[in-house]
């Protein structure tokens, strides 16, 4: 009798203290900084510099620093549209490639202290500090490691002017989320006035870790982003999402044997789903601009991203365990346009709406398992709102599920998992059922969660009971969230269209009461012209559209068309290559002049084309290949002009900056208009491959 007292009470301790300890943390767990960063889930990267006046994404590093004057400067209105729209931080460029740094450095002469903006007294960073702290959000900074202005660019004293730039930095503005980096490094620049091409080896010159550690020791609550973070790493793309599966572990590996992965140099692609079990906590950041590019260019002001469309950004990086990074442009004014604040407050008036309201959180829940049948780990952690509280099973316990019964039948139609990150990323697949007239039927299946795993339904589901089936976990569980959601309905934004014969058509995914459309400017309302039939705009402008379905509205639709290409014809010549009538069709069918020939060297290529009239030219563009590869992909470029297509005339050359990353269409604006009848467009260097390629070239006109 004794013993089985004592058996009991052996017992009884076990359970108790199982009860109290929680599951073994599983794997490379995040640091304080990484939680916050996690707990973020949204900021934003600020560009503006020279660039913003130069209608350039790369500035060369030769410009005056007088250029930048933001008469109308307000780091509030910008930060605020930013928290507006749910973001809660901003990352402030505090300088880019071109050099010009925006706070007054005692490193280098070319800075904001040389231009005319607060009569050569301000500080921008400062600035954009002070705003932060005004509306409680974080702030991060991004100094570029490369530097097309400094004369000692690629000698070992341009790295001790770049970490003392660091230093300033790290002590001048408070409190850091981020330490932010890139990996666009070396190439040609002004460098002082030798205007040459620099190469450096970027997996040594920088000495990274000696250049980290500056981070580390001054502002040790903040993450360090880069290629291969090492807190957290770039996704490998500027489009803003990760991969269906996205683990939060990564294990960096370089394109080449014997090299050291770094910023610049690594396997991009690896960066869209991770490594499971890798080496390093290391998340994803998804980085994409609210207008095609980085700086501001008054051409792409009908091209701001919509609400949905930053909703759905938001599923494909936030909801798949990334952080989305969002670009903000102001203007030269220094402040964001209108149309950039709107779709910014819209998009955040979207997120309250979708996720007010967890249909989940009176449901009665029942689990096949409770670690220890402690309330420490029950099921009522799901739905109290705590990242860090959760429902976790016994150790032999890998495949739970768990049913949740609604008080009456719910419509959803977004699902929100989440794990508690602390303990590890554990859980590596899982599915979803509704019940459904008497049976469960599975409404989805998905893999990774982490810190944040957002199922975007196709259509609505209604039921009165959903059960989370947990399919794959090498070892027990600790579920944090689980929530269902309803987002509302809206009407999908018209698609604009141009063909070959210049004609604009305005069509929508579904049938709608009707269109309207304005050719002026002006936002369409009922009173505008009622689209029917297809419009002629035969000198190109801005169309803008909404569908109407009783009294719902769509979001806006905007397109700015080049010059109408109905006359336009290809003039032949010895490197035009292959279907040159592709790059003048209106699509994104392809004109290459790649050879078969792998092994044979790049040649210069070009398209001579025939307008069929004489115009005032402005500017052109060029719009590269959009299927994802880089080959042929031109970033030198050299544009003519001819009266008589015999006789050329150079009216500018340059390079298409960043266009690896962010493939968009890249408008060129002439230092002065030129009158011809003919155009040529010739491809100096690409990317990569023996050949040029275009997806399509146009011009803007004047009149």
């Amino acid at each position: 009798m004794k013993k089985w007292l004592l058996l009991a009470a052996l017992a009884a301790r076990s359970v108790t203290g199982l009860a109290q300890s929680g599951p073994v943390p599983y794997g490379v767990l995040p640091t304080t900084a990484q939680l916050n960063w996690h707990q973020m889930e949204m900021y934003c990267i600020i560009h503006f510099g020279v660039d913003t006046y130069t209608n350039k994404e790369w500035g060369y590093g030769d410009e005056d620093p007088k250029l930048v004057n933001p008469v109308k400067f307000n780091a509030a209105q910008i930060v605020g549209a930013a928290k507006a729209g749910g973001f809660k931080g901003v990352v402030v460029v505090a300088k880019h490639h071109d050099g010009l740094c925006l706070w007054p450095t005692q490193t280098t002469e070319h800075n904001i202290s040389k231009s005319n903006w607060r009569n050569g007294k301000g500080d921008m960073v400062k600035e954009y500090q002070l705003a932060c702290q005004k509306l409680g959000m974080q702030l991060g900074l991004y100094c570029s490691p490369w530097d097309r202005n400094n004369a000692y660019y690629g000698q070992a004293k341009y790295v001790e002017i770049y970490r003392n730039q660091l230093k300033e930095l790290y002590t001048r503005y408070g409190k850091l989320f981020v330490s932010w980096h890139d990996g666009a490094n070396g190439g040609d620049g002004y460098y002082g006035g030798t205007r040459e091409v620099r190469k450096i080896d970027r997996t040594t010159y920088y000495g990274w870790p000696q250049t980290w550690a500056i981070t580390r020791r001054l502002q040790p609550s903040a993450v360090l982003f880069g290629d291969v973070g090492p807190d957290v790493r770039w996704v490998g793309n500027e489009e803003g999402h990760a991969g269906e599966t996205c683990w939060a572990t990564y294990t960096p590996q370089a394109p080449e044997p014997g090299k050291e992965p770094s910023n610049g140099y690594t396997k991009y692609e690896l960066g869209v789903q991770g490594t499971r079990n890798g080496k390093y906590w290391m998340p994803a950041e998804c980085d994409v601009s609210l207008r095609p590019g980085w700086f501001y260019h008054a051409s792409q002001n009908s091209q701001v991203k919509s609400p949905n469309e930053l909703l759905d950004l938001y599923y494909k990086s936030v909801g798949r365990g990334a952080n989305l990074d969002l670009g903000l442009s102001p203007n030269p004014d220094g402040l964001l346009n209108q149309e950039d604040v709107h779709s910014l407050q819209e998009f955040g008036r979207l997120l309250k709406q979708t996720f007010a309201v967890n249909l989940a959180k009176e449901a009665k829940i029942m689990a096949s398992n409770i670690r220890a049948k402690s309330t420490k780990f029950g099921t009522q952690n799901l739905i109290d709102n705590d990242r860090y509280s959760y429902w976790a099973t016994d150790n032999q316990i890998k495949t739970p599920e768990v049913t949740f019964a609604l008080p009456g039948n719910q419509t959803f139609n977004v699902i929100r998992l989440r794990e508690n990150i602390k303990l590890g990323q554990r859980i590596e697949s899982f599915s979803v059922d509704a019940w459904h007239s008497g049976a469960w039927v599975q409404i989805v299946s998905a893999t990774s969660i982490g810190a944040n795993r957002l199922i975007r339904l196709p259509q609505n589901i209604t039921t009165n009971k959903v059960r989370l089936r947990i399919t794959g976990s090498p070892v027990c569980i600790a579920l944090s969230d689980f929530g269902l959601f309803k987002e509302p309905a809206h009407l999908t934004a018209p698609v604009i269209s141009r063909n070959r014969e210049g004609k604009l058509s305005i069509t929508t995914a579904a049938p709608v009461s009707a269109i309207y459309y304005t050719i002026n400017g002006d936002r369409p309302t009922l009173q505008s012209t009622k689209y029917s039939s297809p419009i002629s705009l035969p000198n190109g402008g801005v169309i803008k559209a909404i569908a109407v379905e009783g009294n719902k509205h769509s979001e806006l639709a905007a397109s700015t068309f080049g010059l109408s290409k109905a006359n336009w014809r290809i003039i032949p010549n010895a490197s035009t290559g292959l279907k040159p009538e592709n790059a003048i069709d209106e699509s994104t069918s392809l004109w290459s002049s790649m050879r078969a020939d792998s092994a044979s060297n790049f040649e210069p290529a070009q398209l001579s084309i025939d307008l069929g009239t004489a115009q005032n030219i402005s500017a052109f563009t060029y719009l590269p290949r959009q299927d994802k590869s880089t080959a042929g992909l031109v970033d030198r470029y050299a544009f003519y002009t001819s009266t008589d297509g015999t006789q050329w005339q150079q009216v500018i050359a340059g390079e298409f900056s960043n266009i690896k990353a962010n493939p968009v269409e890249q408008t060129v604006t002439l230092k002065q208009p030129a009158k011809a009848r003919y155009i040529q467009f010739k491809a100096l260097h690409v990317i990569a491959g023996n050949g040029a390629t275009a997806a399509e070239i146009g011009v803007i006109t004047t009149k």
